[in-house]
């Protein structure tokens, strides 16, 4: 009999169906199962699914692919991750164009407290390498996840730096994850299994075609807390990741380059329209992602006032949130609170200026304790 998996996967290979649709399907009928369940008249009442859809939704066929996607998941011991799962990454999750099922296999926590992503050229320099391990070695000690893609260059250097570290690594792949993409990084990307994993959005088989990788971009992006270019050319996929990252509101940083070298192009361009800060120490990014105050928060916690009685309910339910943690960052704060971000923009200035919450770097919330 089909399980939930079964089913959440066979969404995933209707054509047509993007994961917008999905979540308005599941959303509509209470789960991937029922959408399956539902007659014809039913899923064509759901914003955008037309007869031709909902009829492909009910051919038995996607469900029989399905089954043969599953065999292929347990064979490599991964796992499948619909956006409901607990295990699905919390960082992504609120944002409007994440993928509804993941592909995981691995060992790490993709909902790790403190990620970083580090991208740049596949054509790395010596200078460029050597700034990624100084960066990774730096934050070490703050118990980071290093993002990156598995390509050539920056990715595999940050990569292979974070397991020397001791570091978990997470490579977001734009293949299946029984297809490794450059072959060379097979056993790095086997090392990482044991120290972090791989994460795709594609199905096994899939071949890293052009129109994947700005995809995994986006999902490099939306991963990281912050994500440093290290290098990039005046246009590639490290730009594209740090363009997604300034829209889903993460930190991002480029490290500066000599005039007239072209992998330094893309870092300059994106520091002189100032959609990138400067990076010229690790401290940059530890001050900005708040990573060196964390610990005086924690120890705040159990001296915190308590809650306001002349606030509204929205409000409590803010200051609720924030004191389960020693900060959260706007967009988890929009997630678990199902507040708009317009509308939680407003409410978070309103509890700063009454003096209940303080804004930090990196986008990051706390309550101010006595």
């Amino acid at each position: 009999m089909p399980t939930d998996t079964h089913h959440q996967i066979a969404l995933t290979l209707v054509p047509g169906v993007g994961s917008i649709l999905i979540r308005q399907l599941v959303s509509y009928c209470g789960s991937a199962t029922e959408v399956f369940r539902s007659p014809l008249a039913r899923l064509m009442k759901v914003p955008g699914i037309g007869e031709v859809t909902a009829r492909a939704i009910l051919k038995s066929a996607v469900l029989a692919e399905a089954e043969q996607v599953v065999k292929q998941v347990e064979k490599l011991g991964a796992t499948a991750l619909f956006y409901t799962d607990k295990a699905y990454p919390s960082r992504l999750k609120p944002l409007y164009d994440a993928p509804a099922l993941l592909y995981f296999q691995g060992s790490g926590n993709l909902n790790a407290p403190r990620t970083l992503g580090l991208v740049g050229t596949r054509q790395a320099t010596d200078y460029g390498r050597r700034v990624t391990n100084e960066i990774i070695e730096a934050v070490a000690s703050y118990g980071i996840s290093v993002i990156s893609g598995l390509a050539y260059g920056i990715d595999i250097a940050a990569h292979r730096s974070s397991l020397a570290n001791g570091l978990p690594t997470i490579g977001v792949m734009a293949s299946g994850l029984d297809i490794i993409y450059p072959n060379i990084h097979q056993k790095t990307a086997e090392e990482m299994l044991a120290q972090g994993g791989l994460l795709t959005e594609s199905r096994p088989g899939t071949k890293p075609d052009a129109h994947l990788f700005p995809a995994r971009n986006r999902i490099i992006a939306g991963l990281s807390d912050a994500v440093v270019v290290v290098e990039a050319a005046a246009k590639g996929g490290a730009l594209i990741t740090a363009e997604y990252a300034n829209n889903y509101h993460r930190e991002v940083f480029a490290v500066p380059g000599q005039l007239n070298q072209a992998f330094s192009a893309g870092c300059n361009k994106l520091i002189r329209e100032n959609k990138a800060q400067i990076y010229t120490s690790p401290k940059d990014i530890i001050e900005a992602l708040n990573w060196d105050r964390a610990a005086d928060h924690v120890s705040h916690k159990n001296i915190a006032p308590p809650l306001p009685t002349d606030i509204t309910e929205e409000e409590s339910q803010l200051l609720a949130l924030l004191r389960q943690s020693a900060d959260l960052h706007i967009d988890d704060l929009s997630w678990k609170s199902q507040i708009p971000m317009g509308r939680l923009a407003s409410l978070l200035l309103t509890l700063e200026f009454q003096g209940f919450v303080r804004s930090l770097p990196g986008k990051k919330y706390a309550v101010v304790y006595i």
